[in-house]
């Protein structure tokens, strides 16, 4: 089973009213393609290494201006009929670990890590602050429109890393 959209656009665990009409949750697959005896076992979290958005809503760390146009240049992210430029960011760890404990994900598939070759520093974003405290956990929608990302910043490789087929191939960066 393959599910198209995030943790965040289900139903009733997503950013409500910013919801699809469905459940993209791995726990509805069976059920949803007509097979609700079919046990799932292993579930993959497919996570990109930087976020992406269509449509409207939060979205604690999203880029704009210079740093937005690179970044959705450097992944292709554009929308696929209408050529929209897509929403984007660096990866959002509170968000990720929400929609892994949402999937009950038992493996998870980093992809496009490569996109992120041209970058100096990494940001991450390890937290939101919100009322002055920082928070780790993935707040109900009212409190997440208030949240700003508290990032941290790892060393970037700054070399092309398109050919690596294992992780002994990454540079240690």
């Amino acid at each position: 089973f393959e599910a198209q959209l995030g943790s965040l656009r289900d139903l009733d665990y997503g950013i409500y009213p910013m919801t699809t009409s469905s459940n993209p949750i791995a726990a509805y697959a069976p059920v949803g393609s007509g097979l609700p005896s079919a046990k799932i076992d292993k579930i993959v979290g497919v996570v990109k290494a930087y976020s992406s958005c269509v449509g409207e809503g939060p979205f604690t760390c999203e880029f704009f201006g210079e740093d937005a146009e690179k970044l959705r240049e450097a992944g292709g992210e554009y929308g696929a009929k209408t050529g929209r430029p897509r929403r984007v960011g660096p990866i959002d760890i509170v968000a990720t670990r929400y929609g892994i404990e949402c999937q009950g994900a038992t493996d998870i598939a980093l992809t496009k890590l490569d996109v992120l070759s041209y970058l100096d520093e990494i940001p991450v974003c390890v937290g939101y602050e919100v009322d002055g405290t920082v928070i780790t956990d993935f707040p109900a929608t009212p409190t997440l429109m208030r949240c700003k990302p508290v990032y941290e910043k790892l060393p970037g490789w700054k070399t092309d890393i398109r050919g690596a087929r294992n992780y002994a191939d990454l540079p240690e960066n």
